[in-house]
């Protein structure tokens, strides 16, 4: 069976993770790794007796290898990403796919010039709880949106922050609990519920000494008329991850990993309209959702990639759907900053602008108390 041969930049944090889950993948092999630390680049090259850079670009011109996984900090994913689809190398990239969606708009932009695969490391989306979620919406059964609802509040220590100089700075991460914690709860979020046309939100620095917001807050305006909420926080404990969509015939719930629907056989205004009562309310009944049975975790992206380039399997997250949640990331950081409605699609121009006025007065590289830790997410499987 022909093998996927994947190539790995940025071995110093989940990179390395992903090498380890390549190992129990029979559509792929590790044939490469690359960091631009030298003792971590030959340490995971030795571990898998593979080739090993310092340079992506050696690693992405040799032959032996069929496909990238971009695993470095944000700001170079789209770099990197850019050059191997130019190149025509299949590309996962972690998440967020860009800082800015401008830059963002770049990757999708090469993807589609050269006819190159790429997708996004959003593995919660192979979730099975997730997957019957999208399958319910795409299905039409929630009718019209008239509502959405997402809160992901979780814990980081003051010390997570100061273990590397990067985090939570506008010139490390360009953003702080939106960039890094929340995006995969964000891309869920808008995979489920699209795009709104309309953001205003409040962002704030509550728990932590840090620069970047450790707290969002956002009203949502959709095309049709619909409104949302979004809150993302690292100041809460027990964790809280909970979304919601309500529609004219059904609404749905995912707490954690329990899902709800509830459907509505008359409908919320074919009711209304109809109903001569002036107290009663439309019939409502929960109805069972089976879940299925699927691989899930950074394990399912990796061989979905592999059997995309083998056998056109539809790739579970796009990259050009990875552009949305940058798009809702930078939206809800450049209005909760300026205190201002903000539209959607985001001015690309402005909020580059805006930006790099913070990266300019950053403490990027004068904070660190501790190694340069570069892990983002701290589970992997």
């Amino acid at each position: 069976m022909k093998r996927i041969r994947y190539g790995i930049v940025g071995t110093g944090g989940m990179g390395s993770g992903h090498a380890r889950t390549m190992q129990r993948v029979d559509e792929c092999q590790l044939a490469a790794v690359c960091d631009i630390q030298p003792n971590v680049a030959e340490e995971v090259g030795e571990e898998y007796n593979v080739p090993y850079f310092t340079d992506y670009h050696d690693l992405i011109d040799l032959d032996s290898v069929d496909a990238i996984i971009v695993a470095t900090p944000h700001y170079f994913h789209p770099e990197v990403a850019i050059y191997a689809m130019e190149r025509g190398k299949p590309v996962i990239s972690e998440k967020p796919i860009a800082v800015t969606v401008s830059a963002a708009d770049a990757m999708v932009e090469a993807a589609e010039r050269t006819g190159t695969p790429f997708a996004v490391m959003h593995q919660r989306r192979s979730e099975p709880v997730w997957q019957a979620a999208h399958k319910i919406v795409s299905e039409g059964r929630l009718g019209e949106l008239y509502r959405t609802m997402m809160v992901y509040a979780d814990f980081r220590s003051q010390a997570y922050y100061n273990s590397a100089g990067w985090r939570a700075t506008w010139a490390g991460e360009g953003g702080g609990v939106l960039i890094n914690q929340s995006p995969h709860s964000i891309d869920l979020y808008t995979w489920l519920g699209g795009l709104p046309s309309r953001v205003t939100a409040v962002t704030a620095t509550r728990g932590h000494v840090i620069e970047v917001e450790d707290v969002a807050s956002a009203m949502l305006e959709y095309p049709n008329g619909a409104l949302g909420y979004m809150y993302c926080c690292t100041n809460e404990a027990p964790s809280t991850d909970i979304l919601e969509l309500s529609g004219e015939r059904a609404k749905l719930q995912v707490i954690g990993n329990q899902l709800r629907l509830w459907e509505i056989p008359r409908g919320v205004r074919g009711f209304s309209d109809s109903s001569t009562e002036m107290w009663t309310r439309p019939e409502v009944r929960e109805v069972p959702v089976e879940l299925p049975e699927c691989e899930h975790g950074h394990i399912a992206i990796i061989r979905n990639m592999a059997r995309h380039m083998l056998y056109d399997e539809p790739l579970i997250a796009p990259g050009v759907e990875g552009r949305n949640t940058v798009e809702m990331i930078n939206a809800t950081i450049l209005s909760g900053r300026t205190g201002k409605p903000v539209s959607v699609p985001v001015d690309r121009p402005a909020y580059d602008a805006f930006l790099a006025e913070l990266q300019a007065t950053s403490n990027y590289g004068k904070k660190a108390t501790g190694p340069d830790l570069r892990i983002t997410d701290n589970v992997h499987h």
